[in-house]
Parts: C-alpha cells; structure tokens; sequence
C-alpha cells in the first residue's frame, strides 16, 4: 500500500503530493498525521489518499518513518476546506491545513500531559489488617488510610499529606502493596467560579428569531443576518439556538472578535452547558490550547467559544455557526493566508448543512446590502429585553467648549454627568481610541515630530515609564531631553491618549477606582479576565479602556457612558472610516442603561454635523445604512466594488518602488488590449500610506476593480502574478481590512 502525502513545507515547488511507501503494521486512513524522509530531513506531512499501486518504481518509493497519532487530526470536511482556502487565497495546501490545527502539533512541540496517581493493590477487606500491623512507619500507615477509601489518589495530593513520599510509595510497591497509574491531565483555561444563569423568560422577538432559525437545524445549510440592538438579547439566542442543536446531536461554534469578551461568553455558556463547551483562542497556553483541540476532536466537546481561528475547530456534524459582532474587522487575518472567518463561516456551513448566524448591533455595510440582495435573511430584534429604552444620547460640540474657556478634555455636559454618576454609587465607561498618554511628541521650536526610526510612524509617549514607544514594531526609548533634529530643549507631548485621561480622572477623583483597558495593561494572560472581574465586581467605578471596551461587555450597573475624542477615526485614510466610526460609537453607547437604571451617553466631537456621528446620537442603523450606501454607490467602493492592492516590502525603498512600478506595468501590458482592461476602475503605484515598518520600505499598486463574473479571472492572473520573483516581497491583498 501507498500514501498520496503533502509535506509541511510551504513553498510553491513542493505544493504537490508526494507518493511514500506503508510499512507492514502501520494503519493508515486519510487525514492522519505522519513522518516522512524528505531528502536529507525529516518532515510532518498529512495523508490525502491511500492506493494500492505505485505510479512509478516501487524501489524508488522511501518508506513512512512513523504515524505519531492514532486518529487523523484533519476530518474530511476540513480537508475539503483546506483544498478551497487554497484555491481561493492561492496559498500552498499545507499553509491552510495549518490552519486547522494547533501550532504546537506541528514537530510535536507540545505534548500529552500526564499525572501519577496511586492506588492499593491488596483487596480493600484487607485494608484494616495491613494498617494494623504498620507499627514500625506512621508514614506507611498514613498512606494505607489515606488509600482505604478504594479511590486513586494522584501522587501530587500523596505529597502535600506525605513529606518524602515517593521513595515511601516505590517501597510499597516492591511488597506490592500499592501500584502507579499513569493518567493523562487536561490543562485546562477555565478560571474563576462560573456564574449560575438561568434560563430567562424570552420576548416575543427573540422567540420569533427562534421560530425562523430552529427548523433549519434539521433542513441545512442557511445563512442568517440578526440585526439586534444592543441590550436585545442576542446571547439568550444564541444559547437557545445551540441548545437546539445539541439536542438533534449537532455541534456549535460561537465566534467573537475579541479575547476581552471570550470569558464573558464562556461564563454564559459554560453555566449552560458545562464540560461539553470548549474554548480556543491566542492566549490558551500551548498545552491548553492542544488539550482543549483534542477535546473537541474526540467528541468530549461538542461547542466552540473562540476567536477567529476557532473558525476552523474540528466539530463533527456541525448544527450551527455564529460570528458574533460580525462587522468586526479583526474576523479577517492580516497574515498569510489572509482569510476572512465571516467567509469561511458561510462556507464552512454550506459545506457541512449547517446554519450560519451573523450577528450584530451594527451590521457591517456588506452583510446588510447581502440581505437586502436576499443572500441572508435578515432577522431583526429592535427592541431591548424587559423594554428598557435605549441609552439618550448627548452630543457635545468641543469647538463651542473651547469658545466658552474649557480646554479641559472633558466637556462641562460630560464632567457634570460623571459627577453625578460617581456621587450615587453608580459605574461610568470612558472611551478613547488610543492607548498611551500623548498620541506624539513634537518640537515647539522646529515642529518636527519624532518618529520611530524603523516605521514610518510618529512615536507614542507613554507617561507610566516616561518612555516612547511604537504601536507598530514595538521599539522603545527613553523621552528625550533635546529635540534629535535642532537640539531645542522645548519638547512636549501633543495629543491624547488612555493614560493622560486616567492621569486627569485620578485628580478629578482622588480615591475614586478607575481601571485602564487598553493594550498596555492587558498584556498578561490572564488580565482581560482579572479586570473586567474587578469592574463587574464594583471594585472600580471607571471603566477606562480602547475599542475592547466598546462591544459585547454587559455591565448592569453602567449608567454612563463618555466618549472623549468620538471622531478621531474620522479621519482615517479608508473608506470605510464614517463605517467603523459609527459602529464603535453605537456599539460603546449599547454598554450604558443595560440594568434597571436608564443610560446616559456623552458623545465629545469637532465635527458634530458628519452624518455617521447624527446617526450614531440617534442610534438608527438604517439611517446610516442608507446614506453610507448611496455615497460608496456615488464613488464606487466596496459592496459595489473590489479594493485589490498589492503590497511590496524591501529593505530599501527604490526596490519597493521598482517592484511596484514592474507589477503596474505588466498589469498595463498584460490585460491593456483585452476586455478585462474594463473592469480595473483605478490603477496606481506609489509608497504605502505607512512606507515602513519594522525596518521594510512598503510601496503599492492600489487598484479598484469593479464586481463582475470577469473578475475573478483577472484576480486569478494577479494571484500568479504575486507569485513571481521581484526585488521585494509581493502580497496580493483582496479588500485588505486596513489599506495603511
């Protein structure tokens, strides 16, 4: 017998099967995981096919070295996904099998942990006896109570009774008085008490959501779009909706876009469901995150809570996916091969017969215009549980505040609102989309701004260690005491950002608990979990924090919320800037009144006539949808349209440019006389809006391509195009999440 095998090189000239030879004994099925000789080394690579003659000389055909698992890590349906993810992002086969496993399995960098545990190896009635006659070892004795109950009893628990047990216990066993059993131990991620929710009483929209999605549990694949207020009960739906499943023996996968509110939604699940839920996201340690995998592929678990890679968790006779939050961008993968999980959702449920909810406050423009087309059925829950009203929402015109004398970053609307809120016990979250204490550090006397040094970027003052330090590369200095380009000692920060807010609340406050959410303080493993504990536990009445703040948390006693600086993603260098920042605004005003208490909200702008920001004080997603629709049809951007670039890195920047300049030329040469030509809108070569990071100059060919049948032809000849050999590194990007 012989194996059709993809060895785990990923590289385009061995992106083909290679054919190797079965040992008599070892039993093979497709999907499984082996050890290969390839050339000189040796390789993991994954079976595809079995057949039973060779295609060329058999002696020329090297054997398998070894099956280092018993089961094939990829199911069918994932390998069949593996083959789209390929075609569809042109990577090579093994780069997307990669994708559905974890890192660590690959050259078997993590390992099945295992525990000792002992237990008596005399019959239990004659326990009584043996300790009897135990007088000369109160050690011994000890061990054999310890032992009576008839349990095993791992040797961890033997050590902390027992001082110097184990040579103790190796005595014991020569007069085989006891045994050792070797079993294995889940690692597993779970911290804390989980939360005893019940069942709660649904509404009549939550039920009638239920009524459209259930049925198709049993019929197949459809996709859904729920457009749900925030504070409408969305998670109740979705527990309900997989509860369903389970009980038809399905499983579920639950996506949500940040770590901060995956143990939110385990607590809830987990209250639910208990050990048949398993989570998967980038802060699992290895062996967690291998645990929790296998878990899921024996059937132990038959529901996902994760993050985006959860996406491709290896559920058998998936029920149903849902992506909640799906206008999130972090759901598409800025690395190779850059994916989209929304996509690889519906894919993945059309594939298996699986129901597909996308589900969010704030749509994203796309999957709205996808329903409205009639590709999802829109589902829609206007309404707040228990009929609470949606938050009131206060804009405040920051041009007028400084007219009247405050410079202060808080306008007089929101201060009066904190004071009040602080004064009755109640919590307030405060939000600003950027971390740091000053945004950059500028000379007063020549205006020059210090950058970093690898990135083309202005550097972040960070007060907490009076350092700079950039988002983008990670390099850190210490604050100058001159200006690097004139020596002027008239340096100072400019801007605003997380920490230069704490600083001003903790003297607005003094003694009053404010927690900082942002990249900074949530670096540990484990800190989303400890801080959002200690604010729902009122160990703080701020809540001060970035864009992880601003969705899916569900605080009762929130009555305010404030956002300090609401336009600056205004104005972002991307079409999809009005989108991102309605969405933010809407979404982070949802976290107020979701108690018994009403909620107050504190929109601070420059620009209170942007349509995005009115829609987003009236909180009518339709409202927006409307205009941001028209004015993307007008200028023709995505839905309409296709935002295609290729991005070139080099060491040096002629290089970059040359590439980019070759790359527009052969697009001009190659498709100019042909009637594909018409369908590329906008052609253009020039540096990357960021031109460096971390020491690579980038340039681009942007290109906007218009949606038609023909397209995809075109884009199947630049995905080769991207492969060819230039003077910098070539990635073709299709409506990239962020054209930085």
């Amino acid at each position: 017998m012989y194996a059709e095998i993809i060895v785990d090189i990923a590289a385009e000239a061995v992106d083909r099967v290679f054919t190797y030879a079965i040992p008599d004994g070892m039993e093979l099925v497709p999907g499984m995981r082996v050890t290969v000789p390839f050339g000189r080394m040796k390789k993991d690579g994954f079976v595809i096919r079995l057949k039973k003659e060779a295609d060329y000389d058999p002696q020329k055909i090297k054997p398998i070295l070894t099956a280092p698992d018993t089961y094939p890590v990829l199911l069918p349906q994932l390998m069949d996904l593996a083959n789209e993810i390929r075609e569809k992002y042109h990577c090579p086969l093994c780069e997307a099998i990669r994708l559905m496993l974890p890192a660590e399995m690959r050259g078997n960098r993590v390992k099945v942990k295992t525990e000792e545990y002992v237990r008596l190896a005399i019959p239990l009635d004659q326990v009584d006896e043996a300790i009897a006659k135990e007088t000369r070892s109160k050690k011994r004795k000890l061990i054999l109570t310890l032992l009576s109950d008839g349990e095993m009893h791992s040797l961890e628990e033997m050590r902390a009774m027992v001082k110097d047990v184990r040579p103790i216990l190796l005595q014991m066993k020569e007069k085989e008085m006891v045994s050792f059993v070797v079993m294995e131990k889940l690692r597993s991620p779970y911290l804390g008490k989980v939360d005893e929710n019940q069942d709660r009483q649904l509404t009549a929209e939550q039920e009638e959501v239920l009524s459209e999605m259930i049925p198709w549990l049993s019929r197949g694949h459809k996709p859904f779009l729920l457009h749900g207020v925030t504070g409408s009960g969305k998670t109740e739906v979705y527990i309900r909706l997989v509860r369903e499943a389970v009980k038809k023996g399905k499983g579920a996968i639950i996506l949500v876009p940040e770590i901060v509110l995956t143990p939110q939604m385990i607590n809830w699940f987990k209250s639910r469901f208990g050990e048949n839920m398993a989570v998967l996201h980038s802060r699992l340690s290895a062996g967690e995150r291998f645990d929790e995998w296998r878990r899921i592929r024996f059937g132990n678990a038959r529901i996902v809570i994760g993050a985006r890679s959860a996406i491709f968790a290896p559920v058998e006779n998936l029920g149903v996916i849902i992506v909640d939050e799906e206008h999130e961008q972090s759901y598409q993968s800025q690395s190779f091969p850059q994916y989209d999980a929304r996509d690889i959702a519906i894919s993945r449920c059309h594939r298996e017969g699986a129901v597909c909810v996308l589900a969010s406050a704030t749509p994203s423009i796309y999957s709205y215009a996808m329903a409205r087309r009639g590709d999802y059925t829109l589902l829609e829950m206007p309404h707040r549980i228990l009929n609470r009203p949606l938050p009131s929402v206060q804009m405040v015109d920051m041009r007028q505040e400084l007219r009247l004398g405050n410079k202060s970053m808080f306008s007089k609307a929101l201060k009066e609102k904190l004071d009040t809120c602080i004064a009755t016990g109640q919590q307030a979250m405060l939000f600003i989309n950027r971390r740091g204490y000053a945004s950059s550090v500028n000379c007063r006397k020549c205006g020059e701004t210090i950058r970093c040094q690898r990135c083309d970027v202005s550097m972040t003052y960070h007060s907490i260690d009076k350092t700079l330090r950039c988002h983008y590369c990670g390099e850190i200095h210490p604050l100058p005491k001159a200006c690097p380009s004139c020596a002027s000692p008239y340096i100072k920060p400019m801007g605003t950002g997380t920490q230069k807010v704490e600083e001003e609340l903790k003297k607005m406050y003094p003694g009053v608990g404010i927690i900082r959410m942002d990249m900074d303080t949530t670096t540990g493993k484990n800190a989303h979990f400890e801080l959002v504990n200690q604010f729902r536990a009122g160990k703080a009445q701020i809540l001060l924090g970035t864009q992880m703040i601003a969705k899916g948390l569900d605080f009762p006693q929130v009555t305010l919320v404030g956002a300090v600086m609401a336009d600056m993603s205004l104005n972002f260098p991307d079409y999809r800037a009005a989108e991102r920042t309605f969405q933010l605004l809407v979404q982070v005003a949802g976290r107020a009144g979701r108690g018994e208490k009403p909620g107050e909200v504190v929109i601070q702008t420059y620009q209170p006539d942007h349509y995005a920001l009115e829609a987003a004080v009236r909180q009518d997603y339709r409202a927006f949808f409307a205009q941001e629709f028209e004015r993307r049809k007008k200028s023709l951007y995505p839905p309409f349209t296709m935002m295609v670039r290729f991005l070139c890195d080099a060491r040096d920047m002629d290089d970059a440019i040359e590439t980019a300049e070759k790359i527009r030329n052969e697009i001009t040469l190659r498709f100019g006389n042909t009637p594909l030509w018409r369908r590329i809108l906008y052609l253009r070569a020039d540096e990357a809006p960021i031109s460096k990071i971390q020491d690579r100059c980038r340039s681009q060919v942007l290109m906007k391509l218009l949606n038609h049948p023909d397209t995809d032809q075109l884009i199947a000849a630049m995905q080769e195009m991207a492969k060819e050999e230039y003077a910098a590194h070539v990635v073709l990007e299709i409506n990239p999440a962020s054209l930085a």
